[in-house]
């Protein structure tokens, strides 16, 4: 049976850009697989690595699904949040607006911002391109300079496909299956730290046993949903994407709790990996939105079963 997560750990976590230096499987093209499995395994050995690793690789499959090509050698953003009412806008053939949780706002070299209903590929190196300092100070997740943006009129030169391109192509929730995985990876990662804890004591023990079958489902249902992909990549898979976020989403809520009961006050007191594990997984999961986008699922379940 296919399976994301390795059975031993990664080893240390690469830079960025040796990270990225190859290219990952298309997702939708025979190896989705292949890709949430490499996902999974920069999820397991750094999150903030994993966060800045995804949001190029989606950049890149977003390029190709659209007939574009990457500008050689860039590191890509994909930043589309639309916060607090917020967010990039066309103005006269310009990009303007200010736009929140730009991962690696002062590392990567190009974004694709989503601006209206248009996507645009915008050089970074633009001055016209602003991070706003001091907006970003999580408890989590601090390294992935994910802070806000403002657009100051820079030229639209080159958008990448036709207008609602981006969420109304089918690898939109493709790429939404493959941040689930990263939430996999860190999710095991937290557990690679805290199994050695366990001994003999039986609580220690159900705690790793609970936490063991909540990795192992929710690997085994991405990596089906991912199979499923390939298989008829024509086919509408919002609702089993969607399941597979929220058990990943849930995977990552029971390692919260369960971890550090595992782990106790000792090794919680001098294990600093583990602390800064926990506080960037709490915050990264929360890409999904909890309750409002479990009622999405339930609806999309209702309508499709009437």
């Amino acid at each position: 049976m296919t399976t994301l997560l390795d059975a031993a750990p990664p080893g240390p976590a690469p830079d960025l850009a040796d990270a990225v230096r190859q290219p990952l499987p298309l997702p939708g093209h025979g190896d989705t697989p292949g890709r949430w499995r490499a996902l999974a395994a920069w999820g397991r050995t750094d999150l903030v690595l994993a966060r800045l690793a995804e949001g190029h690789t989606d950049a890149l499959a977003i390029l190709a699904e659209a007939g574009c090509t990457p500008v050689p050698g860039a590191l890509y953003g994909v930043w589309a949040a639309r916060s607090g009412g917020i967010g990039a806008e066309l103005h006269d053939g310009a990009v303007r607006g200010t736009v929140r949780f730009c991962s690696g706002a002062h590392r990567l070299d190009r974004a694709l911002v989503i601006a209206d209903a248009l996507i645009v590929d915008v050089d970074l190196r633009d001055p016209r391109v602003r991070p706003v300092e001091g907006t970003w100070n999580p408890a989590g997740m601090a390294a992935s300079d994910s802070v806000d943006v403002e657009f100051s009129a820079v030229p639209a030169e080159v958008t990448v496909g036709p207008p609602g391109f981006y969420t109304g192509r089918p690898g939109f929730w493709w790429g939404g299956g493959g941040v689930a995985a990263v939430w996999l990876g860190g999710a095991a990662g937290v557990v690679d730290d805290v199994r050695d804890a366990a001994g003999t004591d039986p609580h220690r023990l159900a705690h790793l046993g609970a936490l063991h079958t909540a990795l192992a489902t929710t690997d085994a249902l991405l990596a089906r949903t991912a199979a499923a992909i390939d298989a008829d990549p024509v086919a509408d898979h919002t609702t089993a994407v969607w399941t597979a976020r929220a058990a990943a989403e849930h995977l990552c809520r029971t390692v919260g709790d369960l971890a550090p009961r595992l782990a106790g006050a000792t090794v919680l007191s001098r294990h600093g990996r583990l602390g800064a594990r926990l506080a960037d997984l709490g915050v990264y999961v929360r890409q999904h939105h909890a309750e409002r986008d479990l009622a999405a699922l339930g609806a999309r379940v209702v309508e499709e079963e009437s």
